[in-house]
């Protein structure tokens, strides 16, 4: 079967229930017709904090007084904070064109974020054991993603600009003593979200056939 296209969409700011329930409709629709392409979701939210579907609530701290809603939803990972200011990238793509391999996948979105960092002049690095985003100790960029049937859902949470104390009232990613930063805070330069949406878009083009040099061969009957 021929390699398929990444469409990317910008959708600008939208509530956080209904890029949800729009990445659930493309999922059920790719399950069903494996020709589909995969696609990349970048948009911003208005604030909210979600957490992975895990009985540890630990980095929710006082949940009770969150000063924004709360969404468990069916992601790895612990609490963390999302909002203006921030890029949203829900990539929604079939593993099963990628090896099946979901570590190289996270490893993919980490680069690809990175390599869009360097192109503002900030120098972003993996780290070891922990699934993100750094700038030395700071963590730029949250990763969490779900899979179901092979098919990718969430992603990645890159903070562009504004206010970074919602995550005050959480244990971000449940790493205790964590600082987060952002692009702005980092250069002291001001950046648009949908300036930043259009270069990760474009890195992503350019990026996606790595993810998929790895697929497997499979008998034209599966």
């Amino acid at each position: 079967m021929k390699d398929v296209d990444l469409q990317v969409r910008w959708l600008g700011r939208i509530e956080f229930a209904d890029a949800l329930a729009l990445q659930e409709e493309i999922v059920a629709k790719k399950r069903e017709d494996r020709s589909l392409g995969d696609e990349l979701l970048l948009l911003e939210h208005e604030a909210v904090y979600t957490i992975g579907r895990t009985p540890d609530k630990s980095s929710l701290l006082a949940s009770a007084h969150l000063p924004h809603p709360l969404f468990a939803i069916n992601r790895g990972g612990q609490a963390t904070y999302h909002g203006p200011g921030q890029l949203m990238g829900y990539p929604i793509i079939d593993l099963r064109r990628c090896g099946h391999d979901l570590h190289k996948y996270l490893r993919w979105l980490e680069q690809l974020l990175i390599e869009v960092l360097a192109e503002y002049g900030i120098a972003a690095t993996q780290r070891e054991s922990l699934t993100g985003v750094w700038v030395e100790d700071r963590k730029i960029a949250s990763i969490g993603v779900g899979v179901r049937h092979w098919i990718t859902m969430h992603g990645f949470a890159l903070n562009v600009c504004g206010d970074l104390s919602p995550f005050s009232h959480i244990v971000p990613c449940g790493i205790d003593n964590v600082a987060m930063t952002s692009m702005e805070k980092e250069t002291g330069a001001a950046f648009s979200v949908s300036d930043v949406a259009m270069a990760v878009g474009k890195v992503a083009l350019e990026q996606i056939p790595n993810l998929r040099a790895a697929q497997e061969v499979l008998p034209a009957n599966v």
